[in-house]
Formats: structure tokens, sequence, C-alpha cells
């Protein structure tokens, strides 16, 4: 690799770190295209492989500073991942049997409609206190499961963390406030990139000199997310808005011809 590709390569990682620590999803929304778009990767589905183990070790990066500040609902993250594991391991092996183009393609369009879908305004209050127990287990596990398995299976499919699908997911699931569902979101975040890296890293879809560089900037960026996020947790409606911004931006980029 040239000195100006290693350069983007590192601001890429910074990005997607950044985005993740923030807003707990959106890290592989932006990885792959910028890995298609900036860095050069020739082929869709490496560079849905690279980025996925980038973005599950980003993950554990801003998984750390959410820790510190308490923000993470352990149980329902297992249950939730548990689920979503089994759905990226199918979803996997469906998305490496389509032609990159047309995937990359369905990516973008995704993106759109769950960016729209996050500008919506949620009904109900947030639950902060929410805890999976065996008195909450019937009313939880019954959303968590489902819903968990659904966003893996799309995780896996189209090679991504998941995150932009897991947040509105456990949102949904538990009504646990978005701070919260940011951190905890980066556990099955990691759980999932792993599962679907795994795959593609069978396959010989993972460039590990690009991971390597990708992970380097990301450390760095996660870190200044999470700290930003902290920040803005007063500011609910904002933090949405920004979230929802990012995907919908990089879903139209993705789709725009040529």
């Amino acid at each position: 690799m040239t000195a100006v590709e290693i350069c983007i390569a590192l601001l890429s990682g910074g990005v997607v770190g950044l985005v993740l620590g923030l807003v707990g999803g959106g890290g592989s929304i932006l990885a792959v295209p910028l890995l298609v778009y900036a860095v050069g990767v020739q082929s869709t589905h490496a560079a849905i492989g690279t980025a996925a183990v980038a973005v599950a070790l980003n993950a554990l990066a801003g998984l750390a500073a959410h820790m510190r500040m308490g923000e993470i609902k352990w149980r329902c993250a297992m249950v939730f991942a548990a689920a979503g594991a089994a759905g990226a391991a199918l979803g996997a092996e469906l998305g490496k049997s389509f032609d990159g183009e047309r995937l990359l393609t369905l990516f973008g369009g995704l993106m759109i409609l769950v960016g729209l879908s996050m500008l919506r305004k949620h009904r109900g209050e947030d639950r902060p206190d929410v805890r999976l127990t065996r008195q909450s287990a019937p009313a939880l596990l019954v959303r968590l499961l489902p819903i968990g398995f659904a966003v893996g299976l799309a995780a896996g499919f189209f090679g991504i963390g998941g995150g932009f699908l897991i947040v509105p997911g456990l949102i949904a699931a538990t009504a646990m406030p978005l701070s919260v569902a940011v951190g905890t979101s980066l556990v099955v975040v990691g759980v999932l990139g792993f599962t679907t890296a795994a795959s593609y890293a069978f396959s010989g879809f993972v460039d590990w000199q690009l991971t390597a560089l990708l992970v380097a900037g990301g450390i760095a960026g996660a870190w200044a997310g999470a700290r930003l996020a902290r920040r803005l947790a007063a500011r609910k409606a904002l933090l949405e808005r920004i979230f929802a911004a990012i995907v919908i931006l990089a879903g139209v980029y993705v789709v725009m011809p040529g």
C-alpha cells in the first residue's frame, strides 16, 4: 500500500470508530462505501469482509468507554446477540451468493429506509430501569429474540455490524433510552460482526493489513465518539437526527449511479 492509501485507511477507521462510539451504529454502513470508493478495494465482498472484522474490533473499543459510564444492559444485550448470531450466520451465507454490485445497491436502499424510520417520533416513554429478570422475561423475550434474529439476518446478509438496526431494535424491544441502547448495541455489534467476519474470512474475503489500519484509526475515533455521545445524551432528539442523517446520506451515496 502507498503512503496515501495508508493515510486514507487510517482516516476511514477514525470515521468508523467515531460513528460507532457516538451512535452505536453506522460504522460498517460507512466502512463499506469508504473501502470501495475512498481506499479503492475492488471487490465488494472483500470490502464487506474486511469491514466486518474492523467494525467488530472497533465496537469493542467503544464498548470499553460505555462500560465505564454504566450504560450497558448486559442481559438484554446477550439475549439479543445470541438470537442475532444465529441470524447472522445464515445471512452471511446468503449474502456471499449475491452479485457484489447488486448487494451494494440493496445495502444502500436498506440504509435509506432505516434512516427515514429513525426520523419518526417514537411513541411511549423511555424505561431507563428496564432489566431482563424472571419477572420481565415473558414480556421481553418475545420481542428480543425475534427482533434479534431478524437484525442478525440482515447484518450477516449485508456483511455489517448491524448497529444502525440494533439500536432501534433494542429500543423497540425494551424501551430503553437511546444513550443506553447505543452502549448496549456495541455488545451485539461485536458478536454479529465476528460471526459475519468469520464466514467471510473462511472464504478469503478479508484484507488483514487493511483491517489493522482501520482498527488503529478506529480506536481513537471510538474513544472520542463515546465521550461526545455522553455530552449529547441530554439532547436525545439531536442525537437521533444525527444518527438518521448519517445513515440516509451514506445510503443515498451508495445507490447513486456512477
